[in-house]
């Protein structure tokens, strides 16, 4: 579905990628760990178009490295930043609504199933975002990038900050979008939840992928847990 390719990516002078070679199949939820700095969320940006790719980034066979972000989220690319960017003067249900793919219209995932993924949000849906709590606008923005109708979405350190019950839900939610067929990539810094809701994980250290396996191989390997995971 996804194949990135010999990914290079740079912010201003500094070198940021390294020959980033990485692949995500249909209905996978596929983990990029590492540490802070490491260039996960670089990757990620370069693969919407947010950042400048040097390399080559397919999509359902499909080149779309030199896109522009807008045409990448038309082919069925969602994105979860890691700072949430919601819209703080409307309200749950209006931020929901701004996330469809077409204005008024309603794809796949609906408003009544984001409620259901997360009660809490149909709770405050007269709301205005911005006086949502840090659990609830991470709830909020997961389910405002599935309303655009993505058939891949990426998420950003989603359980950053969060209370244990939240982190519980934000994993829960990514297994029952697998199961609806879609495809997940996410940056994550707690192994438990990679290791829990990944079939695949990727570490990143320095720009470069220095592993690739399942969770059982990485739960097997200490050397490289020590090396590039571990504080």
């Amino acid at each position: 579905m996804l194949e990135v390719k010999g990914l290079h990516a740079f912010y201003g002078k500094s070198h940021i990628l390294h020959g980033v070679d990485m692949n995500i199949g249909k209905g996978e939820i596929v983990s990029l760990l590492g540490r802070n700095g490491v260039g996960r969320t670089t990757t990620c940006k370069s693969i919407m178009g947010l950042v400048e790719p040097v390399g080559n980034i397919t999509y359902n066979g499909e080149k779309i490295s030199g896109m522009e972000p807008h045409q990448i989220a038309h082919r069925g690319i969602g994105y979860v930043p890691e700072d949430r960017l919601i819209f703080p003067g409307l309200t749950t249900r209006q931020n929901l609504e701004l996330g469809m793919k077409k204005s008024g219209q309603e794809g796949r995932w609906k408003l009544d199933d984001a409620y259901k993924l997360f009660p809490r949000l149909e709770e405050r849906a007269e709301t205005p975002a911005e006086v949502l709590s840090g659990g609830e606008q991470q709830m909020l923005t997961m389910c405002r990038t599935l309303m655009g109708d993505p058939e891949l979405i990426m998420i950003d350190e989603p359980t950053e900050g969060l209370a244990p019950q939240i982190v519980k839900q934000v994993g829960e939610f990514l297994e029952q979008i697998a199961s609806s067929g879609m495809s997940v990539l996410l940056i994550e810094q707690k192994l438990s939840i990679a290791l829990k809701v990944s079939q695949r994980l990727y570490v990143m250290g320095h720009g470069e992928i220095v592993f690739e396996g399942t969770p059982s191989d990485l739960e097997a390997n200490e050397s490289v847990r020590k090396e590039w995971l571990e504080v």
